[in-house]
């Protein structure tokens, strides 16, 4: 409904209007019935309106432009005031003739005439009834025409349908003065109290938001009902029409409001950072536009860069996404893009502090310092990629910093034991929350170098499972010829680790991916000799924990022998990790006597140890005796390096079935079994009765029951074992040995050779049986860790037979016999 037309009816609250004037701004039904009685004059004069169509009853006010209107206007007020008012067909029209107006219009009474500021003339006029123009009488000064009265059909105001459709007008037409803010609320007192039924038709018709030519054809219908369910239908389209554009102005609103708060806060924000002296989100986009000149990147990387910036300066800045932004760029920006630390090529000072900071490792020291020799040659060779594979304890993590320093390079460690999600290394994606790169690249962050030597730990512990498989995402880490564009899924580019020293460390290759380990340089760390357990505990490990516990090196002194029988005694290990332990509880002896200011004697006695540390726990590390057939000693691998085992048989009468126990393993029980079958067939060679084996069950036993044991290298020791044990002959004293068999009684090759000499020497063994294929590992081990050790190395088991058995029988011999009578196997 039109605002202004409810304005007019509301100023006719008559505020400027004296108390003669004869303005009736509501109809009562006794006005309207007055107003239909009176009579219609024959000749009226016609004041034709451009825009709006006057209705019975409605009180309007008109401004009059033209001078013929201004003629008529003053002529009819200074007589009957009554005119008959016409609406035009065109309103551009400014000359209208009978051809350019509706021929039914409104009689009007001139109510008050106004002389407005700006020299316009406004009149205020009331409709009375309709009628209808039957011919024009004179066009000058204005119009003037005969007119006869247009009947109106009047309903039964008593009938059911004519009370529901004014019912259902008049609460349409106060909801939409209700839904709609430009129309007053006055209006709907008017509509409240309005009385008259005909006039509640023609006052809302009047105020319709319509066009003059819809308001005139409801003028035109003449049957009253007709009129008011036109009206309503009316009504109804402009209700929707304004509920649409409620809701649409709502959603307007509502986003308008939201983005003119969140404006103001970062306002408010900007404003308060700045007076608190911190860094506008402006100044920060400055600040990185500083950072990025001073860069040395490509191209590519630079134009990436300035892209991102700029989505970042789009940004609002209250939005989660601005801070993953930002995150992203600090990140380009703190990578070392071709940033590279000098390297040191003083070979000499390298292999000083190689020296200096391990005891032995003379093959990776040997490594190292061939790549430096290359690297100072040919200036841009890339770096190698190094696998340290040995028992825990031996140095290898610890030897990155040593080799970082020879480098003068940055140093960087990465543990990755039981990493098993492959984001750890590539990175999240940045559309995820709390997205952030992998480790290598938060690793050379931190390094400030693109050419660290960087120690990625544990690397056999890598595990997979739903989130991915670390280990085959290290294969692109770990290549030559990939790593030169390693892709981050946070990073988005290829960044360049070809110049990065990578030094991997693991204690089994046996779970490293096949792949992966094809692409590192082995290098094999192994366990310590006692003589070298003992120098680098002088050297590094009593110093280093004299130091950490506040001591002074006159505080406490240990002997060499004293620190080998710690060695001995204490420790069971290729590495020296438990020796420190032992050696830190020495020292926190002295600690406490220094602290209680109790007499001790700084310098260790071998009484000393045993008091400090307790009785000597190792001791099952020794030979035992040879008086017993049956026992042998093997020599055996272990994760924490070389162990010997004793290997026991013993005979019961029974059926000829074999027992194996000792927590064996599948590989190590075939062993056994293999050794049986092969003295059975060979009884009468090794000189034993064939029907023993039917009257006597066979129990073999490997002592330490709780530890699982496995692998082929016991089938020498096993067979010897069975052979001493069905001829009661005598194993040869200090002797131990290793190695597989076959049913033909061949010996094959075994590993882990060096931690077994280490565990034999530890274990005071004199000899060691090894297959001939061993003797090219013999060789590859230094000398000083071969003093004292006699080798023998065979083909087959009748060698091993020969050299492991003595031709003296044990003390108290059992007597075996295949048949009724005792008797007893001689072998000589």
């Amino acid at each position: 409904m039109a605002r202004s037309k409810f304005i007019g009816v509301d100023n006719m609250s008559l505020q400027n209007i004296d108390q003669d004037s004869e303005l009736i701004p509501l109809l009562t039904p006794e006005d309207e019935k007055e107003m239909n009685d009176e009579k219609l004059p024959e000749t009226l004069p016609i004041l034709p309106l451009r825009n709006t169509v006057l209705f019975p009853g409605v009180v309007i006010p008109i401004t009059a432009g033209r001078d013929k209107s201004i003629h008529l206007i003053k002529d009819a007020n200074n007589g009957a005031k009554v005119i008959g008012v016409v609406s035009q067909k065109d309103e551009s029209v400014e000359n209208p003739k009978i051809k350019d107006i509706n021929t039914l219009g409104t009689v009007a009474k001139i109510l008050r005439v106004l002389q407005m500021p700006d020299g316009n003339t406004t009149v205020i006029i009331q409709g009375k009834k309709r009628f209808e123009i039957a011919e024009v009488l004179t066009e000058k000064p204005y119009m003037t025409a005969t007119v006869r009265e247009a009947a109106e059909i009047r309903p039964d105001e008593s009938g059911a349908e004519f009370t529901t459709i004014i019912e259902s007008v008049k609460e349409l037409a106060l909801q939409i003065i209700k839904d709609n803010p430009n129309i007053p609320s006055e209006a709907a007192f008017a509509i409240k109290n309005i009385q008259s039924n005909s006039f509640l038709i023609n006052f809302v018709s009047s105020n319709l938001n319509l066009s003059v030519a819809d308001k005139q054809e409801l003028l035109e219908l003449a049957d009253l009902q007709e009129r008011a369910l036109a009206t309503l239908k009316h009504l109804n389209t402009e209700l929707q029409k304004l509920e649409l554009r409620n809701e649409l102005h709502s959603k307007v609103r509502s986003d308008m409001d939201q983005q003119q708060r969140e404006y103001f806060l970062h306002q408010q924000m900007k404003t308060i950072q700045e007076e608190l002296g911190g860094i506008s989100y402006d100044e920060e986009i400055d600040e990185m536009e500083a950072r990025a000149k001073e860069k040395q990147w490509s191209e590519k990387v630079s134009e990436h860069f300035e892209k991102e910036l700029a989505k970042l300066q789009r940004m609002n800045p209250q939005v989660a996404e601005y801070s993953i932004q930002r995150n992203y760029l600090d990140l380009i920006l703190d990578l070392p893009w071709e940033h590279y630390s000098k390297d040191l090529f003083d070979l000499k000072r390298a292999e000083r502090i190689l020296d200096r900071d391990h005891y032995g490792l003379e093959d990776v020291k040997q490594r190292i310092v061939e790549y430096l020799a290359v690297l100072k040659l040919r200036q841009d060779m890339k770096s190698p990629i190094l696998c340290l594979y040995g028992p825990p304890g031996v140095g290898k993590t610890s030897l990155g910093k040593s080799v970082a320093e020879a480098l003068g390079r940055e140093y960087v460690r990465v543990s990755l034991g039981g990493l098993r999600d492959e984001a750890e290394i590539r990175g999240h994606r940045k559309t995820y929350i709390g997205a952030m790169p992998g480790r290598i690249l938060q690793s050379i962050k931190k390094a400030g170098t693109s050419n660290p030597v960087f120690v990625l730990d544990e690397i056999d512990k890598l595990s997979s499972s739903y989130q991915g498989d670390p280990s085959s995402a290290m294969l692109e880490v770990l290549d030559p010829e990939q790593n030169t564009e390693f892709y981050d899924n946070f990073l988005e580019l290829g960044y360049d680790l070809s110049k990065v020293m990578f030094i991997a460390t693991a204690n089994n290759l046996g779970g490293i991916q096949p792949a992966l380990l094809d692409r590192m340089e082995i290098i094999r760390v192994t366990g310590y000799t006692i003589e070298e357990k003992v120098e680098i505990a002088k050297r590094h490990l009593l110093p280093k924990q004299l130091r950490e516990h506040g001591l002074k090196s006159k505080d406490l002194r240990i002997g060499k022998r004293q620190m080998e029988k710690i060695v001995e005694g204490y420790t069971r290990e290729s590495g020296v990790r438990g020796l420190e332990k032992k050696i830190a509880k020495m020292v926190r002896y002295a600690a406490k006597n220094i602290a209680t200011e109790t007499v001790y004697d700084p310098k260790v006695s071998l009484a000393d140890v045993e008091s400090i540390l307790g009785p000597p726990r190792m001791e099952r590390d020794k030979y035992e005796n040879n008086d017993v057939a049956g026992v042998v000693t093997g020599l055996a691998w272990t994760s924490v390096g070389g162990d010997i085992l004793f290997i026991e048989s013993i005979l019961s009468r029974g059926k000829g079935n074999l027992n194996i126990t000792g927590n064996l393993g599948q590989v190590m029980k075939e062993s056994a079994t293999i050794a049986m079958e092969y003295i059975k067939s060979n009884a009468e060679d090794l000189g034993i009765d064939p029907e023993v084996f039917a009257k006597y069950n066979v129990h073999i036993h490997v002592p330490e029951g709780a530890t699982p044991k496995d692998g082929p290298s016991a089938g020498i020791t096993m067979l010897t074992s069975l052979v001493s044990l069905f001829t009661q002959r005598k194993v040869k004293k200090s002797l131990a040995m290793t190695g597989e068999i076959t049913l033909r009684g061949k010996v094959l090759p075994v590993g882990g050779i060096k931690e077994k000499i280490l565990a034999a020497k530890r274990a005071r063994i004199k000899e060691v049986i090894l297959c001939e294929e061993n003797r090219r590992d013999i060789l590859e081990i230094k000398a000083d860790y071969l003093k004292g050790l006699t080798f023998h190395y065979v083909k087959d088991m009748k060698e091993v037979i020969d050299i492991a058995l003595l031709r003296q029988k044990v003390k108290n011999a059992k007597k075996l016999s295949g048949g009724n009578d005792p008797v007893i196997t001689s072998m000589d």
